[in-house]
């Protein structure tokens, strides 16, 4: 049963990826010299799709919560910043090789897939076991215990089928590099690994250039690298990838408090943009990180299993204080309210830009079955999907290209539109729902005599006819970001 249902998923998975290929979402990077593994290319609705998201999560920090501003920090930082952060001497995965495949694993990914499907076969309390075996060896640093439980446990390579492993060793994530004309150790510097370290070294920069009061927070989007030893998933899992993450700054003793409030306003933000609430799961962490007392994720259910989209976490004061210790300059706020200094306690919620891209195209993504056919569509949030309409001259003739453009013309700077006059109006209509684009506008001989129109609800598949001079107010009210903003 398990084996079916994973089948099927992998199925469906595969069915995405080729949507995505075809339809202009996703390409694999330099895909002319076989590619680049775990790096990808987002196409001409793909872009769209991801900036559109960008948009919505940006303009959900910064113009909803009017104490949050945004910044963008560069990519490269002072070396000194990635030790204070830890990620120098703690950024690492247990790796580990199989001998026979010469394939390389991550050690506790192997573990945890064990354990999902233990669960799948209804083995749960095992499953449980086997997690909390794996917690506590990772948490002592056993990385010898990590290999015995591999072998006891019977996990095999999936390449090889063997379980001829190498002993696990630490292998640190973050890419490096060279500034300047000279390679050596002094000019090495670090592709950085996450966003956050680049708000908090301008923590009061921010803080007294924007004016702002604890509880304040600050938004930021921007690229990230890390080295995977595995990434696969499709775009779940890349080696450069883009992070949407805002950190919270509070008064220490309300950073639980906060750190709840932020978990459900997140939650409540997918829900709003559609996502069904039982394809989403809070997780609440067992190991937490070095600098923090409370984490969660909240999980979607992509076809290869619930998997983390976003984290909530509470990060208390660590990283302020680690950088204020490393850079001798004081990181300290003066709260007027309680007439004293402190390092703020910080509430963090980071999500990946790629794998917000992911869930949002596996839940669009619809196949409807009837007795002769099968339809696919996108059936994206109207305020997210990368083409909002699409005008459509039933003919080349009489004058109907000429009027459709009046209508691109009078929409085109608000909307992404598209026009297209080649081939049937049902064909045309069948291209749009597999980009998503939720209304078809046909324009026909009737429009020349009363300027009226036919939209077509990419949805329901339903028409209606409306004037041309309602067109602008429809759309507009369809794909504001309020539709979402109204629901958080």
């Amino acid at each position: 049963m398990a084996k079916t249902a994973n089948s099927a998923e992998n199925a469906q998975l595969k069915d995405i990826i080729a949507h995505a290929k075809e339809y202009g979402f996703v390409y694999p990077s330099s895909e002319i010299y076989d590619g680049l593994q775990a790096v990808y290319d987002y196409g001409a609705y793909g872009v769209e799709l991801k900036n559109n998201l960008k948009r919505l999560w940006w303009e959900t920090m910064t113009r909803v919560h009017e104490n949050i501003v945004g910044i963008d920090a560069a990519i490269f930082m002072h070396p000194t910043t990635w030790k204070a952060s830890g990620h120098v001497d703690s950024f690492n995965d247990p790796m580990i090789d199989n001998k026979d495949s010469k394939k390389r694993y991550r050690a506790d990914v192997l573990v945890e897939e064990h354990a999902a499907k233990l669960e799948n076969d209804g083995k749960v309390e095992e499953a449980k076991q086997l997690t909390a075996a794996l917690a506590r060896l990772l948490e002592a640093e056993d990385l010898a215990g990590v290999r015995d439980l591999i072998i006891n446990e019977g996990i095999t390579c999936p390449i090889s089928g063997t379980s001829n492993w190498t002993d696990v060793r630490q292998f640190n994530l973050m890419f490096s590099t060279q500034v300047g004309s000279v390679a050596d150790d002094a000019s090495t510097i670090y592709l950085r690994p996450e966003t956050a370290q680049g708000i908090f070294v301008n923590f009061l920069n921010v803080q007294k250039t924007a004016r702002m009061k604890v509880p304040f927070g600050i938004a930021q989007i921007g690229k990230a690298f890390r080295n995977e030893i595995v990434a696969r998933q499709f775009i779940f899992r890349m080696r450069e990838f883009e992070q949407m993450e805002m950190q919270f700054f509070v008064r220490p003793g309300t950073e639980l408090d906060w750190y709840q409030k932020w978990a459900d306003v997140r939650m409540r933000w997918h829900l709003a943009l559609g996502t069904p609430a039982e394809k989403l799961r809070k997780h609440d962490h067992e190991k937490l990180a070095h600098y923090a007392n409370a984490a969660m994720d909240i999980e979607y259910e992509f076809p290869f299993g619930f998997k983390e989209v976003e984290g909530i976490h509470s990060r208390t004061d660590f990283d302020l204080k680690s950088h204020q210790e490393y850079s001798k300059k004081k990181q300290q706020y003066f709260d007027p309210e309680v007439n004293q200094n402190y390092i703020p306690y910080v509430i963090e919620t980071s999500i990946g830009a790629d794998r917000l891209f992911l869930l949002t195209l596996c839940n669009a993504y619809t196949e409807e079955k009837t007795e002769d056919k099968t339809r696919v569509y996108l059936k994206f949030h109207p305020a997210v999907a990368p083409v909002k309409a699409a005008i459509l001259p039933l003919t080349k003739k009489d004058g109907l290209p000429e009027k459709a453009q009046e209508i691109v013309e009078l929409l085109k700077y608000d909307f992404n539109i598209i026009y297209e006059e080649a081939a049937s109006i049902g064909k045309r209509y069948t291209r749009q729902d597999l980009i998503g684009t939720p209304f078809c506008i046909a324009v026909d001989h009737q429009t020349l005599e009363d300027n009226t129109v036919t939209i077509r609800h990419r949805d329901t598949t339903e028409q209606e006819r409306v004037p041309i001079s309602e067109l602008h107010a429809r759309i507009a009210e369809a794909t504001s970001f309020r539709r979402v903003f109204e629901r958080i």
